[in-house]
This record gives structure tokens, C-alpha cells and sequence, in this order.
């Protein structure tokens, strides 16, 4: 008899921020950002719930037709409030999910052949524990930038290490030639995990190599987890600040969601 994996997508979804209160809810030509989310996720998972601390942005998934789990507010992570979610939506169903994919609530224009993708390795290999996306880097600029996540790999395709800074230098090489002589990934945010799995990683303490890059994947890794990688050539275009939503609608939406 053939197994099929059973798949849920969770998309972590909070009002409060500092730079921009209230993301979620903000106007996307016509549509609140977490409804445009939800659309794009529900196109490659027929199972998606947002997971909030907050009545608003319930009520607000709720108009649109959508699934939504009230959830923690002391959470310290999405991935933490994404374990809170699948355990409340497996009770509320009686469906035991065998994988979870960790969708941010401020990623609109999510391709669905990104997440489609992130299902690969768990459908091919059993003992997959915990799936990301990368992508190549082809600019200098991306590699030294510190608020580009970058990532190390084996020949298998698992994350070594993640860092903020370039991993590995090119030793005896001008900077600006390294991206010429050695292919590097940043990460692109986007998880998957077996649910045991990460039942586990919401119990984990925070991690000495987490703490100093400010990278939660670290704590995974510190404490022996394999993170397989799927490479994407599509960068994702999260927004963080009410000006970078202005430009985005200004410059039309219309291109964000085209295929190329």
C-alpha cells in the first residue's frame, strides 16, 4: 500500500510589530496582506491555517473564508507558535498531520512552487527531519550583506552552518572576486518540518551559536537536527516597514505574482 504525506501549512501571524503595527491587516489593492498569503499558500497545500494571538486578524481570516487558530501570546518564535497550531488543529479535526510548512504572515507574493518544492524531501526520503529553501547568490552586494542569512552546505544538500556573514571566505581572493570562484546560498525563511519533529525543536533552550548570529535554524543544528535545503531560483518579497508596502503597490502588484 502507497503512504501518502500528510501535509499542513501554518502561516504565523502577528499584529504587534515595531517597525510595522498591524502588517498583517495592512491594504494590498483590495485584499489584507494575510489574505493574499493565504491564497498563494492554499494553491500548493489544500490544508493552511493561520495561527494568531489576535482576535482582529482572526476575524479578518474568518471574512475571507479562511482557517485560523487562536494561539499563545508569549510565544517566542513562529516556530513555536506553529507547534501550538498543528496540535490544536489535529485535536479540532482528528487529522494527524506527518509534515508542517512554516509560511510568514508578511510574505504576499509566495510563489506556490516554492512551497511545492519544500514537500519534495519529505515525500522522497522518510528520515527527512526539517526542510528550507536557498538560493544562489549572484551579487556581491547580497553576499556582505548582514540581514542576508547565508548558508554552508555537504554534498547532500544539508545546512552545515547559517551565518550572516559569507561562509566560506575564498582564502588568498579579493572580496569582490569570491562570488566568482565559489557558489554561495543565502536562506530564503521558508521551513518544513515532520511534526514530531518539531514538537521537539519548540522545547529546545536557546543556543549559544542562535544568541550570537541571531539565527534561530542554529539551535536546530546545535542540538544535532539535519536541515535538508531545496534550492528556489525565486527570491521571496517580505515587507517589513509601511514604506517598502508603498513602493511595492506603487510599482503595481500585478509583476510580484508573474511567473519567470
Amino acid at each position: 500500500m502507497i503512504m501518502t504525506t500528510k501535509f499542513i501549512a501554518i502561516i504565523p501571524s502577528r499584529y504587534g510589530s515595531s517597525r510595522f503595527p498591524g502588517k498583517p491587516l495592512a491594504d494590498i489593492a483590495g485584499k489584507p496582506m494575510i489574505q493574499r498569503v493565504y491564497e498563494q499558500v492554499v494553491q500548493a497545500v489544500e490544508e493552511a491555517w493561520v495561527a494568531t494571538d489576535d482576535e482582529r486578524i482572526a476575524s479578518a481570516v474568518r471574512a475571507f473564508g479562511g482557517k485560523v487558530v487562536m494561539t499563545s501570546v508569549d510565544h517566542r518564535s513562529g516556530t513555536d507558535r506553529c507547534a501550538e497550531a498543528v496540535r490544536k488543529v489535529s485535536q479540532e479535526t482528528g487529522i494527524h498531520f506527518d509534515v508542517v510548512i512554516n509560511v510568514q504572515g508578511d510574505e504576499p507574493f509566495i510563489r506556490p512552487e516554492q512551497i511545492s518544492i519544500l514537500k519534495q524531501p519529505f515525500e522522497e526520503e522518510a528520515t527527512t527531519e526539517i526542510a528550507t529553501l536557498i538560493q544562489r547568490i549572484h551579487r556581491t552586494e547580497v553576499l556582505f550583506n548582514q540581514a542576508e542569512a547565508k548558508v554552508a552546505l555537504d554534498i547532500h544538500g544539508n545546512a552545515l552552518f547559517f551565518s550572516r556573514m559569507p561562509i566560506p571566505i575564498v582564502f588568498k581572493s579579493e572580496e569582490s572576486d569570491w562570488i566568482k570562484k565559489f557558489n554561495y546560498y543565502c536562506h530564503v525563511g521558508i521551513y518544513a518540518y515532520r511534526t514530531d519533529i518539531l514538537e521537539k525543536l519548540s522545547r529546545l533552550p536557546e543556543g549559544l551559536l542562535e544568541k550570537a548570529e541571531s539565527l534561530e535554524q542554529l539551535r536546530w543544528l546545535e542540538n544535532g537536527y539535519t536541515i535538508k535545503t531545496v534550492v528556489t531560483d525565486h527570491a521571496t518579497v517580505g515587507i517589513d516597514t509601511p514604506e517598502e508596502l508603498e513602493i511595492i503597490v506603487a510599482s503595481g502588484i500585478e509583476k510580484y505574482y508573474a511567473k519567470n
